[in-house]
């Protein structure tokens, strides 16, 4: 990861992220994505222990399907 713990477009993203990743890969707090995991609107969760980890691929994929058609 780039210095100061940010995700750029340079870095490549692990196969696992950290709730701290995926929240600033969403743009959103770790309040957000703890919520959105309880109720089931995130891909792509694994536990581990007491570890909330999400599966880079399959939060990217739903990214991609979530997107907006743009406005014409």
């Amino acid at each position: 990861m780039s210095p100061g713990n940010k995700i750029t477009l340079a870095d490549p993203l692990p196969f696992l992220l950290s709730v701290d990743e995926a929240a600033e890969l969403l743009r959103t707090t770790r309040k957000a994505v703890y919520a959105m995991v309880e109720r089931g609107a995130l891909p792509g969760v694994v536990r581990v222990g007491r570890r909330l980890l999400l599966r880079r691929d399959d939060l990217l994929r739903w990214l991609d399907e979530s997107r907006a058609p743009s406005p014409k």
